[in-house]
C-alpha cells in the first residue's frame, strides 16, 4: 500500500490477530479508533471490528463497520486495501442473506485487487461459493488462488484455502481428497500462531472422520475443537451444525435437536448470521425427523427452505426440501405431487453431486409404493438402489433398503431377505466401530425397517425357525459383544470420582432439605463430560458377534423351553422353542400388552406397602390377561421343564412370574435367545468367597447381609466406609457370586447413569463397564435394579444389560418398587437354594414358594426375576 509506513505494521497485524486471538484484536482495534488514526489505519480497525461482529456478534453492526472500512479505504486511494475490505464485506452480506449484494461486492473486489491481495479475495469468494452450495465455482476460485498464495509463502492463507478445498471435497463425497488437504493444511497451521484457525482445522478433521465412518473419532475431535474455541471465547455455530450431523448418525437425534435449538436461540438473541441460522434450522429439522417428531421437523424445515431461497442458496434449499418432504411423509401425508417433488429433489441433488441424492430417490419410491404406483416406484427405487455397492454406510443402507422394497413389490421374498441381510451386515460393520454400548444401541435404529421387512416375509413364508432367526438378527445386538473397556484415561477416572462426590453431596443436601441447584448443575456438567469421553472409544470387536445357531439352542435347552416373543406389524407372535423344534402361535396386540403391563406395575407399586391387599385380585387378573396376550396357545404345549422368556424391549417390565402358567416354573428372562445361549455356555470362575455389599440408607439396613455373612463364613463383606466404589469394583471383578444390598436408582433419561448407592456416592453403569470381568452371578436386592430403557431398534440399556456382556451369566433383580422388609426373607431363601447347588432361577422359584402368603410378600416375589442362565 502506498501510504503504509513501517510504523503501520502493528495496525496491519490486527487482521491476522482476529483469527488468533479475537478478543485481543477487538480491544486493540477499538484503541486504534480512539487515537484519531489515518484513513488506512481506521479502515483496518473498522474491518477488524466488522469481522469480529460478523463471526461472533451482531451482523447489523458488522455491516456498519465494514461499509465504513470500505469508504475509508477508498478515501485513502489504496486499491488493495479497498479490495480486501470488499471481500470481507461480501462474506458478511452473504451471511446476512443479501446474496446478490455480496457477490457484487466480490466482483468489485476481484477487479480492484492485484497479486497477493487478489488471491485472498478469490479465496474468500470460494468460501462464499461453498456457503451457497456452488461447489464447482468454489473449487475454481481456490484453484486460481492457491498458486499465488504459495508463491508468496503465505502459510496462513494457503492453509485456509486447503482447508476450504477439503471441506468442499467432503460435501461432494470425496473423503480421500479431503483428508489429504486437511493433512497438508494442518502441517502449515503447526507453523503459525493462528489458534482460531487451528481449532477450525481440528473441527474439520472431525468432519472428515465422520465422513469416513469413524463416529468416535469425529466426536472426540469435535469435542477438542469446542475446548479450543472455548479458550478463545468464540461461539461455535458451525461446530454445532457438524455435531448435530454426527449425533444423528450415532442415533442420538434428541441430543442433536437440543443442540441445534440452543444455537438458534443464541443466534436470535445476538442478531447473528442469517446463513448460519438457516443451516441450524435444517440440522434441527433433520434431528426432529430422526427423533420421530414430524411436526417439529416440518416447522423447522419450512423456515429453512424460505431462508435458503431468499439467500439464493439452491444447494442448501434443495436439501431442506428433501427433509421437508420426508417429514410430511412421516406425518402421514401421501400424494402424487409429493412423488413428483421428491423426484425433482433427487434429480437436482444428483446434478449437484450430493451424497443425499439416493435418499431422495428412495423417498420418491416409498411414496409411489404407498399410492400403488408400482411402475413409478420401481423407477425411483432402482436409482436409489445403485448406492448399495459403494460410499459411506448410510448411503449403502439406503441402497439396500431400496433394493428390499423393490423385491417386495415384485413378490420376490428371497430377494427381500437377501437385501435385508446385506443391509444389516453394512450396519453391523458400522456399529462395531463404536466402542460405547450406548452408541451401539442407538445405531441399531437405522436398521429397524430392514429387520421389520425380513420378519414380515418370514412370517408370510410360515417358517417359525426363519422368523426366530430374523427376530434374533436385530434383538439385543449390543449384548453380542462386550463394549470396549474404557481406557486408562485419567480425565475419565477423575470425572467419575468428581461425579460421585457431587452426587453424594446433592443427595445429602436433599435429605437435609437444603437447596441443590448449583450441585445439580455441576452434576449435569460432569455427566456430559463422562458421556462424551466414553463416546470417544472406538470399537475393538472384529465382527458383530455370533449369529444364533438354532440347532445349538435347541440342544442346550434340553428338557426346557424358550419362548421368544416377536412383534410383526404390531402383533405379538409366540415362538416356542423346545423338544428339537420351533413352533409359532399368534398372540395379541403389543399395544394392549404394554398397557396391561403398566397397570400391573402400578399395582405392584401399591402392593409394596401394607394396606393395599384389595389390589391383589386386580393384579392377578391383569396377570391372566397378560398370559392370554403374550403366551396365547403356547401355554398348552409347555412341558414341565424350565422356561426362558425372551420379550421385546417394549415388554421388559412384565413381571413374568405373575402369569399363572409361569408361577410355579423355574423361570428366567433374557434379552435374546443368543444372549441366553452365551450365558449358558459361560464357564464359571474358580471357586472363591462370595462378595456381600451393604450400601447406606436402606430401610432394613440390608438386614440379610449379616445373616448371609454368617452362613457363608468366608464371604468378603463390604459395609460402612468399606462399601466405597473403588473397593467394591475391585472385589466384584471376577467374583463367582456377589450380593449387593443398595438403593437402586433408574435413570430413564440416561440409563447408563442408573446407579446403586455406595458409601461414597453412586456406583453407575459406566463403572461396571470398567470391570475386566463382572461377577458370574450377581444379586441386586433393591428396587428397580432390573429396569431398562428401550432404545434403538430393540435394545435395552441399564444395570442388567451392562453386566451380561461382561462375563455375568446370571442376575437376580427387581423391575418394580419392593417392600424392603419383605425382601429380606426372599433373599435368605434364595441363598439357601444357591447353597444347595441350585441355579438362580431354581433358587428364586423355591424362595417365592417359601414366602408368607400375604399380598406384600407375594408382590415382592413377583417383582424379582432371574436373568440369564446361571
Amino acid at each position: 500500500m502506498r501510504d503504509v509506513t513501517a510504523g503501520s505494521e502493528s495496525v496491519l497485524e490486527l487482521l491476522p490477530m482476529v483469527f488468533a486471538d479475537p478478543g485481543e484484536a477487538r480491544a486493540r482495534a477499538e484503541h486504534v479508533l480512539r487515537a484519531a488514526p489515518s484513513p488506512v489505519h481506521a479502515s483496518v480497525a473498522h474491518q477488524v471490528l466488522g469481522i469480529w461482529q460478523r463471526d461472533f456478534g451482531d451482523l447489523r453492526i458488522a455491516l456498519r463497520h465494514l461499509r465504513r472500512a470500505r469508504d475509508l479505504a477508498a478515501r485513502a486511494e489504496s486499491a488493495d486495501r479497498e479490495a480486501d475490505v470488499l471481500a470481507t464485506l461480501g462474506v458478511a452480506l452473504v451471511h446476512a442473506g443479501r446474496t446478490r449484494q455480496g457477490l457484487a461486492s466480490f466482483e468489485r473486489g476481484v477487479a480492484r485487487g492485484s497479486g497477493h491481495t487478489r488471491a485472498r479475495v478469490l479465496y474468500r469468494r470460494a468460501y462464499v461459493w461453498w456457503v451457497l452450495g456452488h461447489h464447482r465455482e468454489a473449487l475454481e476460485d481456490v484453484r486460481r488462488a492457491l498458486p499465488v498464495l504459495r508463491q508468496v509463502a503465505d502459510d496462513i492463507w494457503t492453509a485456509r484455502a486447503l482447508t476450504l478445498r477439503a471441506t468442499v471435497h467432503l460435501a461432494l463425497g470425496s473423503v480421500d481428497r479431503a483428508v489429504a488437504d486437511f493433512t497438508a493444511a494442518e502441517r502449515l497451521w503447526d507453523t503459525t500462531g493462528q489458534e482460531h484457525d487451528k481449532a477450525d482445522a481440528v473441527e474439520s478433521r472431525g468432519l472428515a472422520a465422520f465422513r469416513s465412518g469413524d463416529i468416535p473419532a469425529a466426536l472426540r475431535l469435535l469435542d477438542e475443537a469446542e475446548e479450543r474455541y472455548a479458550k478463545l471465547g468464540t461461539p461455535t455455530y458451525n461446530l454445532s451444525i457438524r455435531r448435530c450431523e454426527v449425533l444423528m448418525a450415532a442415533g442420538l437425534a434428541p441430543e442433536a435437536l437440543a443442540e441445534a435449538d440452543t444455537a438458534i436461540a443464541l443466534l436470535d438473541r445476538i442478531g447473528g448470521q442469517s446463513t448460519r441460522k438457516a443451516e441450524l434450522l435444517l440440522a434441527a429439522a433433520r434431528a426432529a425427523r430422526s427423533a420421530g417428531d414430524a411436526h417439529t421437523a416440518i416447522a423447522r424445515a419450512a423456515v429453512a427452505v424460505r431462508l435458503f431461497a431468499a439467500q439464493r442458496r439452491t444447494w442448501w434449499e434443495t436439501h431442506a426440501r428433501l427433509v421437508l418432504i420426508e417429514a410430511r411423509v412421516a406425518a402421514g401425508r401421501r400424494s402424487g405431487r409429493m412423488v413428483a417433488d421428491a423426484a425433482a429433489v433427487a434429480e437436482r441433488l444428483a446434478s449437484f453431486g450430493s451424497p443425499a441424492a439416493p435418499e431422495a430417490s428412495l423417498l420418491a419410491g416409498r411414496i409411489a409404493l404407498a399410492l400403488g404406483w408400482t411402475a413409478d416406484a420401481e423407477r425411483h427405487l432402482a436409482v436409489a438402489a445403485r448406492s448399495r455397492h459403494g460410499g459411506p454406510p448410510p448411503a449403502r443402507m439406503t441402497g439396500w433398503a431400496a433394493q428390499a422394497l423393490r423385491a417386495r413389490a415384485a413378490g420376490a421374498r428371497r430377494g427381500v431377505l437377501e437385501a435385508c441381510r446385506r443391509g444389516l451386515d453394512v450396519l453391523d460393520d458400522h456399529r462395531m466401530t463404536l466402542g460405547a454400548s450406548e452408541l451401539r444401541a442407538h445405531a441399531t435404529a437405522q436398521g429397524a425397517e430392514l429387520a421389520a421387512l425380513a420378519q414380515e416375509v418370514s412370517l408370510a413364508e410360515g417358517s417359525p425357525r426363519r422368523l426366530l432367526g430374523w427376530s434374533e438378527r436385530w434383538r439385543a445386538t449390543v449384548l453380542s459383544a462386550p463394549p470396549t473397556r474404557p481406557p486408562d484415561d485419567p480425565a475419565l477416572h477423575s470425572g467419575l470420582t468428581a461425579y460421585r462426590e457431587i452426587a453424594a453431596r446433592a443427595e445429602a443436601a436433599r435429605m437435609e432439605g437444603r437447596p441443590v441447584p448449583a450441585l445439580e448443575r455441576e452434576q449435569r456438567r460432569l455427566e456430559r463430560e463422562i458421556r462424551s469421553r466414553t463416546r470417544h472409544m472406538g470399537g475393538a470387536a472384529a465382527d458383530a458377534g455370533d449369529r444364533l445357531d438354532v440347532g445349538r439352542l435347541l440342544d442346550r435347552l434340553g428338557d426346557g423351553w424358550l419362548v421368544e416373543l416377536a412383534v410383526v406389524d404390531g402383533r405379538v407372535h409366540v415362538l416356542l422353542c423346545g423338544q428339537g423344534k420351533v413352533r409359532r402361535f399368534t398372540g395379541g396386540s403389543l399395544a394392549e400388552a404394554v398397557a396391561e403391563a403398566e397397570h400391573v406395575q402400578a399395582g405392584l407399586r401399591r402392593l409394596a406397602h401394607p394396606g393395599a391387599e384389595a389390589r391383589l385380585p386386580l393384579v392377578e387378573a391383569a396377570g391372566r390377561r397378560l398370559e392370554e396376550l403374550l403366551l396365547a396357545g403356547a401355554v398348552r404345549h409347555l412341558g414341565p421343564g424350565p422356561v426362558v422368556i425372551v420379550p421385546p424391549g417394549a415388554l421388559h417390565r412384565v413381571p413374568w412370574a405373575l402369569l399363572p402358567a409361569l408361577r410355579e416354573r423355574v423361570l428366567s428372562v433374557s434379552p435374546s435367545a443368543g444372549s441366553w445361549l452365551r450365558a449358558r455356555e459361560t464357564a464359571p470362575p474358580p471357586d472363591g468367597p462370595p462378595v456381600l455389599v451393604r450400601g447406606p440408607g436402606l430401610a432394613t439396613g440390608g438386614a440379610e447381609v449379616p445373616e448371609l455373612a454368617d452362613r457363608y463364613g468366608t464371604a468378603t463383606v463390604l459395609e460402612g466406609e468399606d462399601a466405597q466404589v473403588p473397593r467394591v469394583l475391585a472385589e466384584l471383578d471376577g467374583a463367582g457370586l456377589a450380593h449387593l444390598a443398595a438403593h437402586g436408582t433408574f435413570r430413564a433419561d440416561s440409563p447408563l447413569f442408573s446407579a446403586l448407592r455406595m458409601a461414597d456416592g453412586p456406583l453407575i453403569v459406566h463403572d461396571f463397564e470398567r470391570l475386566t470381568r463382572s461377577p458370574y452371578r450377581i444379586i441386586l436386592s433393591s428396587c428397580d435394579t432390573a429396569r431398562l430403557a428401550s432404545v434403538g431398534a430393540d435394545e435395552l440399556l441399564g444395570l442388567v444389560t451392562a453386566l451380561l456382556p461382561l462375563g455375568t451369566a446370571g442376575v437376580v433383580a427387581s423391575s418394580a418398587p419392593v417392600n424392603d422388609a419383605a425382601v429380606v426373607p426372599l433373599m435368605l431363601a434364595l441363598h439357601k437354594g444357591l447353597g444347595a447347588g441350585l441355579s438362580l432361577a431354581e433358587a428364586l422359584r423355591d424362595a417365592r414358594t417359601a414366602l408368607p402368603g400375604d399380598a406384600v410378600h407375594q408382590a415382592t416375589g413377583w417383582a424379582f426375576a432371574a436373568f440369564g442362565a446361571a
